[in-house]
């Protein structure tokens, strides 16, 4: 079972973070990219890439044949899946041992097992495993779950059997809710695994989301790598995750542990996988899945245990015994990793795209800090993806210390040109309810509904202000050194201000020092501090304590165009049309879905910003648009509502 070439069949920081272990190892490494990523880091940094198509992973990075012809061109004979895409795919795993390639992963029939949802609980119980109340959807139909449903009770998980990383689940919490549900349940399962079928879950209140790291052999061998907390979550999405978790007790570990070996052996695992377990306010542990695979999450892992769970990947795959027996197996110090997002969780999380225009990670490279990225200046954040764009990942000497250097790398490796989730994370990992292990799986969702102050957008200070009036006014403006004084008009976040300056800035209360890579050092009320910037045409990117604030110099004229016209629906990300919800001539009243886009692993609806006539549907079910695109021309009432796009 020796191999030396490895492809790698993923994208972004994950293809990435599989290289760098196999490159240690002297490893020959293929990336595989699509048109999207024709630039992206991960297809430079392999010794060699191929082309498998377009930019829809389902044409390019779903597309098992084209991965199969890309590892017999370059002469790959090992395949790593990375995590999504057909990480979890039994055919993928299985063609590619067809083919004469070693999958390093699990065995096709583990992740057959394990990837029926309903049939992994079943077997599970049948180890002895906890696992939570439900309905496995034996008769799948939506008159059966319905009665299912009542049965077990409210609030309840709908669920695709086939489902894993947040996708085709919904939420039910009464009756009413359930079609709806069901429904949207359904769609999403489809589409992402090809699969509708569903099952239900009863949901456990005030829940705590705990997996376990485990890893088997070819050998009969299995242990766990203890567990990781991954409570902080949105939409069932996870956002910061921690190792160990602060509520688990030695003996609660052991537990888990045993129980997680337990599930691993009960399916013939090989390989590393996670078990993911439900914890109640009682500290009662329930079996929800298995991923066989490996995590985002496992640098936390490897940062308590001082392991290569990618270089443990290589060796059972390679038919070598585990490097340690359970009792060899220690844990130091604290781990926290943020998933930085491509997203705005001041609007409801919404996905975002565009261009990197400044990100220098080294720049938040502390002792105990690392940071798994797959992005670089210049490229683009495309709709097509996952919305994660990088992992910032802190080690320390217990949980207080690795907060602490987390919360530094964010607020000294911002990124610039793209929205993102940055500042959330560093004010979530500074919260009381963080901080005091007080999280709960529904506890962002609730803080979204509620517009808690975590969740109200920075503003800039009046020394942003003034720094941006600062640069817009110095040497590289337009504006002749003769004249004295002017004023400036500035915008940002919606406020707009208008700043007496001179020609070369010093009528500004702010002293601008050098700058260098970005860091531009400035005097203001006789403290010298830091901020990094961009410039970019009439645009002023400035990031200060992990917040990115965009100045903009407003033009004399008049806009071309309104975004905010209620007559006009517009799509506020770029993505795919998943549905249109009404037609020309239909009548709708003001906060109506008029029409769902799909984006980053996310469903967004927009809304009616007023009632009226639909006039015109400008777009079709599938097509992919841009942000700001028009979908639909209304006749409205006089409604001073404006159109909105939503999560769904």
């Amino acid at each position: 079972m020796s191999f030396s070439k490895i492809l790698v069949a993923n994208r972004g920081e994950i293809a990435c973070r599989v290289m760098r272990t196999a490159r240690t190892l002297g490893y020959r490494t293929v990336a595989v990219y699509s048109d999207a990523d024709t630039a992206a880091p991960h297809a430079a940094m392999a010794d060699e890439a191929v082309r498998i198509g377009p930019a829809p992973a389902a044409e390019s990075y779903l597309n098992i044949e084209a991965i199969l012809d890309a590892a017999r061109r370059t002469g790959a004979d090992a395949v790593h899946p990375g995590y999504g895409f057909l990480s979890e795919n039994a055919a993928f795993a299985k063609a590619c041992a067809d083919a004469g390639l070693v999958f390093i992963g699990p065995p096709p029939e583990a992740i057959a097992t394990m990837g029926d949802k309903a049939g992994a609980k079943r077997r599970m119980v049948a180890a002895g495993v906890p696992t939570v109340p439900g309905y496995l959807g034996d008769n799948p139909s939506d008159e059966c779950l319905t009665i299912e449903a009542e049965t077990l009770g409210f609030p309840l998980l709908v669920k695709a059997v086939a489902g894993g990383g947040g996708r085709g689940m919904r939420l039910a919490r009464s009756t009413a809710e359930l079609p709806e549900a069901l429904a949207g349940a359904r769609r999403e399962a489809q589409a992402a695994f090809g699969d509708a079928a569903l099952m239900l879950e009863r949901l456990i209140a005030n829940a705590r989301h705990i997996e376990i790291q485990v890893f088997a052999d070819a050998h009969g061998n299995a242990v766990h790598l203890g567990e990781r907390d991954c409570t902080s979550q949105r939409r069932r999405q996870k956002v910061i995750e921690e190792a160990p978790s602060p509520i688990v007790t030695p003996d609660m570990r052991e537990t888990m542990g045993r129980d997680a070996v337990a599930a691993a052996l009960a399916v013939g695992y090989r390989g590393a996988g996670t078990v993911e377990f439900i914890v109640d306010a009682q500290l009662r542990h329930y079996f929800l899945e298995m991923n066989t695979r490996l995590q985002v999450e496992h640098p936390v892992t490897e940062m308590v245990t001082g392991l290569d769970l990618v270089e443990w990947q290589f060796r059972v795959a390679a038919g070598e015994a585990l490097p340690l027996h359970q009792e060899q197996i220690r844990f130091e110090g604290h781990a926290i990793e943020a998933r930085l997002y491509a997203e705005d969780p001041y609007a409801h999380f919404a996905p975002q795209t565009g261009t990197v225009l400044h990100f220098r990670p080294k720049d938040g490279l502390r002792q105990g800090v690392r940071i798994d990225a797959g992005i670089s200046e210049g490229g683009t954040v495309t709709p097509y993806y996952d919305p994660m764009l990088a992992k910032m990942i802190a080690h320390g000497r217990d949980r207080d210390d690795a907060i602490r250097r987390l919360i530094a790398a964010l607020e000294d490796a911002p990124l610039l040109g793209v929205a993102n989730n940055g500042r959330f994370l560093r004010d979530l990992l500074d919260h009381a309810r963080f901080r005091g292990a007080a999280m709960r799986t529904a506890l962002l969702d609730e803080w979204s509904s509620n517009d808690e102050p975590i969740l109200q957008a920075p503003q800039p200070t009046e020394a942003d202000w003034q720094v941006a009036a600062a640069v817009f006014a110095g040497p590289i403006g337009w504006r002749p050194s003769s004249v004295a004084l002017f004023d400036l008009t500035l915008s940002c976040g919606g406020e707009t201000r208008t700043v007496r300056v001179g020609a070369d800035g010093t009528a500004i209360p702010v002293l601008l020092h050098s700058a260098k890579d970005g860091r531009q050092r400035y005097t203001h009320d006789g403290i010298t501090r830091h901020a990094t910037l961009h410039r970019d045409g009439d645009t002023l990117h400035l990031a200060r304590d992990a917040a990115v604030f965009v100045f903009r110099e407003a033009s004399p004229l008049p806009a071309a165009e309104t975004r905010n016209d209620p007559a006009i629906a517009r799509a506020s990300v770029a993505g795919t049309v998943a549905r249109l919800e009404v037609g020309a001539g239909d009548t709708v009243v003001a906060g109506q879905t008029l029409a769902v886009i799909e984006a980053m692993k996310m469903e967004m609806r927009v809304t009616a910003g007023a009632a009226g006539i639909i006039a015109a549907v400008r777009v079709l079910a599938g097509t992919q648009v841009e942000a700001g695109a028009i979908l639909m021309e209304l006749d409205i009432e006089d409604h001073p509502c404006l159109p909105m796009t939503k999560p769904s």
